[in-house]
C-alpha cells in the first residue's frame, strides 16, 4: 500500500456521512472493521451468481446495478447509486450468491465492511451492530419504497 492510498483511505473513513444514524464513537468503532476500494470506472465489483458477502458504502463516485435478464446475456440496470448509498446489504446478511452485478460508473472510493468482519463487530460490539443493521435496512426500506413507485407507474 503506498502513501497516497493509505491518505485516500483515511480521507474516505473520514467522510461517513452515510452513517449519520450512528453516533460519533460509534464511527470510531466501525473504522476499524471496514477496508477502502479504490475502483477505476467500468471495473466489475462482483457478477451476479458470484459468492461475494460483503457489503459497500460509496464514498465517491457512482456504482451501477445490473440484473441478467430472460434473454441471453442482456442485462437491464436496475439501479445506479452515487455517495452516501449503501449496496450488497443482501450478501451481507443472508449469504447467498449476489442477485446482481456492480460495476462503477466513474472512479470510486468505497468502505467496504466484509461478512466475517460484521460478525466480529456484532459480538465485539453488539450496539454498533445493531445501530448499523437499523441504518442498512433504513436504506433498503427507502429503496425497496422507490421500486414499488417506479413499479406502480408503468400501469
Amino acid at each position: 500500500m503506498d502513501i497516497g492510498f493509505e491518505q485516500i483511505c483515511r480521507d474516505l473513513k473520514d467522510d461517513l456521512r452515510f452513517f449519520r444514524f450512528l453516533e460519533e464513537r460509534d464511527l470510531e468503532v466501525l473504522r476499524n472493521y471496514v477496508k477502502c476500494w479504490q475502483v477505476a470506472a467500468g471495473e466489475t465489483l462482483w457478477h451476479e451468481g458470484d459468492d461475494d458477502s460483503s457489503v459497500v458504502f460509496v464514498v465517491r463516485g457512482r456504482l451501477e446495478e445490473k440484473k441478467l435478464t430472460e434473454f441471453e446475456e442482456n442485462r437491464v440496470i436496475v439501479g445506479v447509486y452515487g455517495p452516501g448509498a449503501i449496496m450488497g446489504e443482501f450478501g451481507l446478511l443472508d449469504g447467498q450468491p449476489r442477485a446482481f452485478t456492480a460495476a462503477a460508473l466513474d472512479d470510486a472510493g468505497l468502505l467496504v465492511l466484509e461478512r466475517e468482519a460484521f460478525e466480529r463487530l456484532t459480538t465485539e460490539h453488539p450496539e454498533v451492530g445493531v445501530r448499523l443493521l437499523k441504518g442498512m435496512l433504513f436504506a433498503a426500506t427507502q429503496r425497496l419504497k422507490k421500486s414499488f413507485d417506479r413499479l406502480a407507474s408503468i400501469f
